[in-house]
């Protein structure tokens, strides 16, 4: 593949690489050998490795990498609308669109060290959104890799429209996993829930962890900001801290519906699991020139770091 480097800004190097489509993507690389892939079609996350070279996000073998559509994999940027049909689709139009490398950045926050790779992409509507969608936005989507290999996504959409907009919105994640049957999330414990499999009927959630026995499409409401899926076969555990996005969607489509989905091979449902941070319930209402901003932190560490319960002091809230 072609390459060539760019600067972001003073301080932060990364480097652009092309995918056999010609697209452009990001390459974010740090010294302990840990880095992320950012394809500048749909502003799409399609890899994270860790330090050992080990990919951490799922990729289906099927996956189509060719726009229109979208990569089933990675994590994407769900927005202005998740969960609901219509003129903008399930999904909403921010990952089938091309994004644009933003040169011109919000500096970044006082604690946050200047020691990480990190690449600012920038996304407009055209005309096209604006038909379906009447409002003018500037989303900023900031992806970071910190020196110790955890990925940082932050959010930015502003409302430069002359009227208020309202949205909902996801960070769809897809984490590899060695057995769906092997793995456990923690943090969702005796909250309510939306069932997609039930006409999205609420329920609580009654067990001490949520394990995969069959298939699973819930959003979890009022979700704490740090989430725990732990991988007892990798002896692995990736760490979810969010903040700005209140609800939990998680997601495996299990064995019947695998097979009838084209870009997800029938027994590949065993490696992944999806948990988006999300925004849902109550969508966020902006008024002309205010921003909102969601920010999903993930990590992946040795389960025994994180044994019997959430370890608070590791899980500190952001």
């Amino acid at each position: 593949m072609g390459q060539s480097a760019a600067v972001c800004d003073q301080k932060t190097e990364f480097e652009i690489v092309r995918d056999w489509n010609g697209f452009q993507q990001v390459l974010l690389r740090v010294p302990s050998g840990a880095s992320a892939r950012v394809c500048l079609y749909g502003g799409q996350i399609i890899s994270w490795r860790n330090e050992r070279g080990e990919e951490l996000l799922f990729t289906s073998c099927k996956a189509n990498f060719k726009p229109p559509k979208a990569m089933r994999g990675g994590v994407s940027i769900y927005f202005p609308q998740f969960g609901h049909y219509g003129l903008l689709g399930q999904q909403g139009f921010t990952r089938n669109k091309m994004w644009s490398i933003d040169c011109d950045p919000p500096a970044l926050h006082p604690n946050d060290s200047n020691e990480k790779a990190c690449v600012d992409l920038l996304l407009t509507p055209l005309d096209a959104e604006l038909k379906c969608w009447p409002h003018c936005f500037e989303f900023r989507l900031r992806v970071t890799l910190s020196m110790d290999g955890d990925l940082t996504v932050i959010s930015r959409v502003r409302n430069i429209n002359g009227k208020p907009f309202s949205f909902s919105f996801a960070y769809h994640t897809y984490f590899s996993v060695s057995d769906i049957s092997e793995v456990r999330v923690e943090g969702l414990e005796t909250l309510d829930y939306l069932d997609n499999l039930c006409q999205r009927e609420r329920f609580t959630e009654q067990g001490d962890a949520l394990t995969f026995e069959s298939e699973v499409d819930r959003v979890y409401l009022g979700t704490p900001n740090v989430v725990a899926v732990l991988d007892h076969e990798k002896k692995r555990t990736f760490v979810i801290r969010k903040a700005g996005v209140p609800d939990m969607v998680v997601w495996n489509p299990w064995e019947r519906k695998a097979k009838n989905m084209m870009d997800l091979g029938d027994e590949e449902y065993k490696q992944m699991l999806c948990v988006d941070a999300a925004v849902i319930e109550r969508p966020i209402n902006l008024k002309p020139g205010e921003e909102w901003t969601g920010r999903l932190e993930l990590s992946a560490v040795p389960s025994s770091y994180c044994s019997d319960h959430l370890d608070h002091h590791l899980l500190g809230v952001m």
